[in-house]
């Protein structure tokens, strides 16, 4: 798996240094939804039954293996 800087700057943030590397490789290996953006970022989308349930969203960069941005998505309805 490949990071973004920006992507390793951001697990510095409180609410996101708790979201483990195996569930970002899940949520990449495993979609429940996935989305292409105007840019041509990757989003993805995956329940974590470890974290309560909540989903988290991956956004790949367009070569589809590094990782721009990783949370969990409050607003995400499946």
């Amino acid at each position: 798996m490949k990071f973004t800087q920006y992507f390793l700057s951001m697990r510095h943030r409180p609410d996101r240094a708790s979201i483990k590397l195996e569930w970002i490789q899940d949520v990449i290996d495993h979609p429940e939804r996935e989305a292409i953006q105007a840019d041509g970022r990757i989003r993805r989308w995956a329940a974590v039954s470890e974290a309560e349930g909540k989903f988290l969203r991956v956004i790949l960069l367009p070569d589809r293996e590094t990782v721009h941005n990783a949370f969990f998505d409050r607003r995400f309805v499946p």
